[in-house]
């Protein structure tokens, strides 16, 4: 189900408190960008006490502004990474509190410690970088550990791996919540990529797709220019000049997924846009998305977004259409 609609993040920072994904959650959540028409959520920076610094990882401190009261009655609260493995008591109590009074939560990395030691993680997938990935199971052995992928998200609660992760997180959460107007207006502000999946591995052999004859950006170009059209492995591996494996196996390199699940993938997010900024009908979109049948739509965008299209569009559909 779609959670309530995003208004208010509560973050909690503690010592050793790592910078950039403090960083991220601030330029996702805490920025007003309302020159944008995006809309501005309220943001509060809580330690154990307003005014207390926190230490950084970056030899810098931070001050917050609100104690861990400011956690109450957030939507969202985040918990970005840190090197402690010991956290206050009083911490703790105000992540449980905040759980059960329906707050989603989110972990940058290492701040997934920080929810296991809260006792909020018990018999749930979680991601974390995947160096820190064996920490954790052996810590908090109840605590199902996907050290693979991105982000992991189990409704009300969102884990990410770590550094860039974090963003993507961030974005896929602002999407869920508020659509893909509002997170496509934040990536561009932050020049980054709107769309990549949680499920993609953390490391592939390619982060940055090199500038050369044999890169597939040509391919992938291409391919979302033409979603509403029957693809198969076979045929992008000849129009790559590759064998299918070859293919596959570059394919996997640069984008961290393979051919169908990415095709699949960019498929609903063009049906999201499409739900969102026409009156077309559901048979219409899933034409214009390549999915062939409103059935087929329905399950995978099911799937990757945790409603069926209707209800979304009820959600996001633009007020102008």
């Amino acid at each position: 189900m779609l959670a309530v609609m995003l208004r208010s993040v509560a973050v909690l920072v503690l010592d050793e408190l790592a910078v950039f994904e403090f960083g991220v959650l601030c330029e996702v959540f805490g920025l007003d960008r309302s020159d944008d028409d995006l809309p501005v959520l309220e943001y509060r920076v809580c330690g154990l006490e307003a005014g207390r610094p926190v230490s950084t990882t970056g030899g810098v401190q931070i001050v917050p502004e609100h104690g861990l009261e400011g956690i109450a009655g957030a939507d969202l609260v985040a918990v970005p990474a840190t090197r402690l493995r010991e956290y206050p008591e009083e911490a703790l109590e105000a992540l449980r509190a905040a759980e059960a009074a329906g707050a989603t939560m989110l972990s940058v990395c290492s701040g997934v410690f920080v929810l296991a030691a809260a006792g909020l993680l018990s018999g749930r997938r979680v991601a974390t970088h995947w160096h820190s990935a064996e920490e954790l199971r052996a810590r908090y052995p109840d605590v199902e550990v996907d050290q693979d992928v991105l982000f992991v998200d189990e409704g009300n609660l969102i884990t990410s791996a770590g550094t860039a992760a974090g963003i993507d997180a961030c974005l896929h959460l602002v999407r869920r919540e508020l659509g893909s107007a509002v997170v496509n207006g934040i990536a561009r502000r932050m020049v980054v990529p709107p769309q990549r999946e949680g499920g993609q591995r953390q490391f592939i052999e390619r982060p940055v797709p090199e500038c050369s004859a044999d890169s597939l950006g040509p391919i992938l170009d291409w391919l979302l220019g033409h979603l509403d059209e029957d693809h198969t492995v076979a045929g992008l591996a000849r129009r790559a000049a590759m064998s299918e494996r070859t293919f596959a196996r570059r394919f996997a390199a640069e984008t961290g997924t393979s051919p169908l699940r990415w095709l699949t993938r960019q498929r609903v997010l063009h049906a999201r846009r499409l739900l969102e900024d026409t009156d077309l009908s559901v048979d219409a979109v899933a034409d214009r998305c390549g999915f062939g049948s409103a059935t087929l739509l329905r399950h995978h965008f099911r799937q990757v977004v945790g409603v069926p299209p209707a209800d979304y569009r009820r959600s996001f559909q633009s007020a102008a259409v």
